[in-house]
C-alpha cells in the first residue's frame, strides 16, 4: 500500500508499513476498530501510538522495535478478526459454480 509492503485478506488491508511522514520509522499500521485501538494506546502508549493523519482510520501505529513476537501475533489475529468481520459473507448464491451445465 502506498509503495510499502502490506498484508491483505480478501483484498482488504490488514497491516502495512507506515508510509505517512508523521509516523516514526520502523512503524507498522495495523487495522483495528477504534475501541480496541484506544484501549491498546491507553495500556501501552510506548508501543502503540497515533498521529493526527491516522485518527480517522480504524488502525493503530505500532513501534516494531518495542513489540514482542507474541503481542504482534495477537495483534495481527485481532486485525484479521476485524477485517473478516467487516467483510460480507459469501453464500452459495454469490459463489460461482464450478460445475459445467450439461447441454441437452
Amino acid at each position: 500500500m502506498y509503495g510499502q509492503p502490506a498484508l491483505k485478506v480478501g483484498g482488504k488491508w490488514l497491516a502495512c508499513i507506515a508510509s505517512h511522514s508523521s509516523a516514526e520509522s520502523n512503524t507498522l499500521v495495523v487495522r483495528l476498530d477504534f475501541e480496541d485501538r484506544d484501549a491498546l494506546i491507553a495500556d501501552d502508549p510506548r508501543t502503540y501510538y497515533l498521529k493526527p493523519h491516522y485518527e480517522g482510520y480504524p488502525s493503530v501505529l505500532v513501534r516494531l522495535a518495542l513489540i514482542d513476537d507474541d503481542a504482534l501475533h495477537d495483534l495481527l489475529q485481532s486485525a484479521w478478526r476485524t477485517v473478516t468481520a467487516s467483510s460480507p459473507k459469501r453464500t452459495s448464491h454469490t459463489r460461482p459454480s464450478r460445475r459445467r451445465k450439461s447441454v441437452p
